[in-house]
């Protein structure tokens, strides 16, 4: 069991799958062939993941004050999550995603924000004593920047770690880049805050020099099953991906911010970290969903044993 503390600022949705032989025209009905109901959200997905890595977690958050936002509560803390600081909201749903999946695993989405986006400053500044005490923050896109700003800032107060996972892609101005510690973007993301392409190794680390220039002071470009390129001022670093035999890529990301925030605040070296985090979202993409792949910290420490060292960590020099 860790002893790490992780406070997560970020979004509780309530996921609905539904897979079908394709995706629906415009004005088609197609007929499914089956569904899936439960909870995720960038924000409780790894909150859950953290804490099946032995995390002490806590979320700071919103809810409806509906069947879905008490369907979510209890999920978490099933999990052994902190939920002390979600408020139920009464005046807005709860955050609902949308999801068909077609026989090729393409899909469309759409996701209602509801309560996440009436998460407001006040409600991190009602949590400050826990993220006082925290070891690792983590926040991600999903809800309003003004919130995510002042999270930073009481973390920052005492020294927290604050990671960002800056995801959905969005705009993200500098104010609040220059005080983040550590940026997670994937490659996609990376590209829409810097407008470069970042299809090649090479131009994900063009990305991640862009964003130092910027102001963060380590940045982590994901890579899918190719691993993750670290990116800080004395140098750049490789850390290649867990091959395994892939199911479901959902919830991939949110286990490797999992597996990274607990590995960081453990004190582990950030190559290291790294490969922790690799291994967690790799072992995600085994189990389909997103918040019912999380692995275990069994699971990742059984990975690494069998992996006897890997993956390789390649360092550039600058």
């Amino acid at each position: 069991m860790s002893n790490v503390r992780v406070v997560v600022v970020g979004s509780c949705n309530m996921d609905i799958f539904s897979w079908t032989g394709h995706l629906p025209e415009p004005g088609e009905t197609v007929v499914g062939s089956r569904y899936w109901m439960g909870m995720g959200g960038k924000g409780a997905n790894q909150a859950a993941g953290a804490c099946l890595l032995g995390a002490a977690v806590s979320v700071v958050g919103r809810v409806g004050d509906d069947l879905f936002g008490q369907r979510m509560l209890d999920t978490l803390s099933d999990c052994g999550v902190d939920c002390g600081y979600i408020q139920v909201d009464k005046e807005v749903g709860s955050g609902v995603a949308l999801v068909v999946v077609d026989e090729r695993a393409e899909n469309i989405v759409v996701v209602i924000p509801g309560a996440n986006m009436r998460i407001a400053p006040a409600d991190v500044e009602a949590a400050a004593d826990r993220l006082h005490s925290a070891d690792v923050l983590l926040m991600q896109l999903e809800i309003p920047l003004d919130a995510v700003e002042r999270a930073i800032d009481i973390g920052l107060e005492s020294g927290t770690l604050c990671v960002l996972n800056p995801a959905p892609a969005r705009p993200v101005p500098d104010c609040i880049l220059k005080k983040v510690q550590v940026l997670t973007p994937n490659r996609s993301e990376a590209k829409s805050l810097t407008d470069i392409s970042t299809d090649t190794l090479e131009g994900a680390r063009a990305a991640g020099w862009a964003l130092l220039d910027r102001g963060v002071q380590t940045v982590i470009v994901t890579l899918g099953a190719h691993g993750a390129l670290i990116v800080r001022p004395e140098g750049t670093s490789h850390v290649e991906g867990v091959p395994v035999d892939a199911l479901d890529t959902t919830g991939a990301g949110d286990a490797f911010m999992a597996g990274l925030a607990v590995a960081l605040g453990e004190g582990k070296p950030l190559e290291e970290a790294t490969r922790f985090a690799n291994i967690a979202g790799a072992l995600a993409t085994k189990k389909p969903g997103a918040m019912p792949s999380m692995p275990t910290r069994a699971e990742v420490e059984a990975m690494a044993c069998i992996l006897d060292g890997g993956p390789r960590i390649v360092h550039f020099s600058e």
